[in-house]
């Protein structure tokens, strides 16, 4: 019998997707960002392939991605002096894909990162994060992550603001007001004694730009 046989696929090769990708899935608090990273981790890895999870700035204040409807995992912390490339380069196997959860907070450096790691080493890269701040500005990373991304996804799962509307926009509400001035990233939601209760709520561009908050929320039937 003549013919060339066909040559072994190295276990490193398996799973490597050549036509890797660098997909941006974008949209307000609560629509659902971090349980599709989530669902998209476990599609991913049930099929054989390696991939690593990483967040910053998770609403649970550690290592780890978390969702409002109770789904949670494990996951590096980023920093701004971490290299994207040199994490993934520096593991024990081969990495097939990254998780990049609350990737709005990532540094710019990080998202040019991303697009070596598809473009060089052929690593799938799936980012998840708001676009908009509360003065509904574009945060940088996510700026960055329109420009070069091969795919950007809005999030279909409708947000409300209280009046009804589709929910686009995320307001700071500082002690019941909501912040037209302050730093881009201040984490709210969270317990830390301080005097300033500072919160994030979902709202229409009409309530965002009148600063309405709505009806204050019925008290919880004893």
């Amino acid at each position: 019998m003549t013919g060339s046989a066909l040559s072994p696929v190295h276990p490193d090769e398996r799973h490597r997707c050549d036509g890797a990708t660098l997909k941006f899935f974008y949209g307000p608090m609560d629509c659902g960002k971090s349980t599709l990273a989530l669902q998209m981790d476990y599609n991913h890895a049930r099929q054989g392939r390696r991939g690593l999870v990483l967040t910053r700035n998770d609403r649970s204040m550690g290592p780890a991605v978390t969702t409002r409807i109770g789904l949670s995992h494990k996951a590096i912390e980023v920093t701004d002096d971490l290299n994207l490339i040199d994490l993934v380069l520096s593991q024990p196997e081969r990495v097939d894909y990254l998780i990049c959860d609350e990737v709005c907070f990532y540094t710019v450096a990080q998202v040019e990162q991303m697009a070596d790691l598809v473009d060089q080493h052929h690593v799938d890269v799936f980012a998840f994060g708001l676009a908009t701040d509360f003065r509904t500005e574009l945060f940088p990373a996510s700026r960055r992550l329109f420009e070069l991304a091969d795919q950007v996804t809005r999030l279909q799962v409708e947000v409300l603001c209280w009046c009804g509307r589709e929910g686009h926009l995320n307001a700071r509400v500082v002690n019941g007001v909501i912040a037209r001035e302050g730093e881009q990233v201040v984490i709210g939601d969270t317990d830390t004694g301080s005097a300033t209760e500072i919160r994030y709520q979902v709202l229409c561009r009409r309530h965002h730009r009148l600063g309405e908050l709505g009806p204050s929320p019925e008290p919880a039937a004893p």
